[in-house]
């Protein structure tokens, strides 16, 4: 496994401290966020998943915890639009140049707003996608707000 992906690298380059953590990616995991958090021996508070979606027709990121679902009346809202929905995987993996189980919100090929949800804003440190399956970066969330430039809102 490479620990060099798009993720890390935009990280290093906005001068991010974050650590590296892998685990076994399991791909037939019914929620690939609580299975990471298992595999990691973490609270699946503090293990957010990255998913994409569209807002008004239009590609956005949301980060939140895994043990939580996105409302996508409260995400739409927090973007200024009015709809939202989940992207099909086969446009995740091609707006992001990940695959998806391992999309990061941090260096996709295509920029995105990216919603974070407040109550994994909130948390001193958390494990979030490193780019690829297995792979992923403890950081603090302050963190993604700052070099991403993400909305932080009650999206759960």
């Amino acid at each position: 496994m490479s620990r060099a992906t798009p993720a890390t690298r935009a990280l290093d380059a906005a001068g991010v401290t974050y650590a590296l953590a892998t685990y076994a990616y399991d791909p037939n995991a019914e929620r690939v966020g609580l299975q990471a958090a298992e595999a990691l021996g973490a609270p699946p508070g503090e293990v957010l998943k990255t998913l994409m979606v569209k807002v008004d027709g239009r590609p956005a990121c949301v980060v939140l915890a895994s043990d939580r679902e996105v409302s996508m009346k409260r995400l739409a809202a927090a973007l200024g639009g009015k709809a939202a929905e989940m992207m099909k995987p086969a446009d995740a993996e091609r707006i992001t140049g990940y695959r998806v189980g391992g999309v990061s919100p941090f260096g996709q090929k295509k920029a995105v707003p990216t919603v974070i949800d407040a109550d994994a804003a909130a948390l001193p440190q958390a494990f979030m996608n490193g780019g690829q399956r297995g792979l992923q970066v403890r950081l603090a969330p302050a963190d993604l707000v700052r070099v991403l430039g993400a909305v932080v809102a009650a999206v759960s």
